[in-house]
């Protein structure tokens, strides 16, 4: 019966103390919109392939030629859009996440990909995120340390062939 009741109890610790829960809202709450919604535009600026990305700035202008209008919003550090795994649906479809490192939590602090492990990394203090699957999660780093992920955005399919990113 002890033995049993040891078992119990050490289950519900193991339990407990595996509910931490990752932050992904450190980086402040801006607003996005930005349209890819058309055939057109999403060949030009959209994601193909796994680990295909891009990052959309509006103050930096990035990317470079792309028509931004006083409707497209790109958050607080700019947005990550990546071609991944949804970890929901388990299907691979382009994702959004803010491109500011929310250890660092300033919005010239981007991060960038780690083209030979598909990991979003912070240039300044190293850590990287998951954002293969979707999940935009801690991997190494300070970020690992204090639990802190990406923020995610949504990206949804639009009738004409595209795809439109909101924070909303």
């Amino acid at each position: 019966m002890k033995t049993k009741l040891l078992v119990i109890a050490a289950a519900i610790l193991v339990a407990l103390c595996s509910c931490d829960k990752v932050n992904n809202t450190e980086v402040p709450n801006y607003t996005v919109r930005i349209n890819l919604g058309t055939y057109a535009l999403w060949n030009t600026y959209g994601v193909a392939g796994v680990g295909d990305y891009r990052i959309f700035d509006r103050g930096r202008q990035l990317p470079s030629n792309f028509p931004y209008n006083v409707n497209t919003y790109t958050g607080y550090g700019g947005v990550l859009l990546f071609m991944g795994l949804d970890s929901s649906t388990g299907d691979y479809m382009p994702l959004a996440f803010d491109a500011a490192c929310p250890v660092e939590n300033m919005p010239n602090v981007s991060i960038g990909i780690d083209a030979s492990t598909l990991e979003a990394v912070c240039p300044k203090c190293g850590s990287r995120y998951n954002v293969l699957n979707g999940a935009g999660g801690p991997l190494g780093g300070p970020a690992l340390t204090q639990r802190y992920g990406l923020r995610i955005y949504k990206v949804r399919a639009s009738q004409n062939g595209g795809y439109i990113i909101t924070s909303y």
